[in-house]
């Protein structure tokens, strides 16, 4: 097995890595991160708001925080770290990660569930979604 195999998986890694050092360096809730656009124009928060924050919230460990400020993100970020590690098994093994596309209801269950989502924390029976 060569790293060469593993590259795709390293990337990835190296690349969240980086953002953990940016996040950790420069604290999400004491500094000045660009606003979302999304927000600023329309007063909505768009499924992404509070992410930089949640990740920033990870990275310390403190998961409470972390889901108070968006829990789509942070559920997310659980499975794509399953999603990871399953390639990273899948590239040891010389295989693909999945034997054929995804099926479309895949697709179509994870568009509802962000639209909900987003549709949910703008809502006053949602407002504890909010960042």
């Amino acid at each position: 097995m060569s790293v060469v195999a593993l590259r795709g998986p390293l990337l990835v890694a190296g690349a969240v890595g980086a953002a953990a050092v940016l996040v950790a360096v420069r604290d999400p809730r004491s500094t000045t991160y660009l606003p979302c656009p999304i927000h600023a124009v329309t007063g909505v928060w768009c499924p992404g708001c509070g992410a930089t924050r949640a990740f920033g919230d990870l990275v310390r460990g403190d998961v409470a925080s972390a889901t108070a400020s968006n829990m789509l993100f942070v559920l997310l970020a659980v499975v794509g770290l399953g999603l990871w590690a399953a390639w990273v098994r899948a590239r040891l093994r010389s295989r693909p990660l999945f034997p054929a596309r995804p099926p479309v209801w895949f697709l179509v269950v994870g568009v509802a569930v962000v639209v909900a989502f987003t549709v949910v924390r703008n809502i006053p029976a949602g407002s504890w979604l909010a960042p």
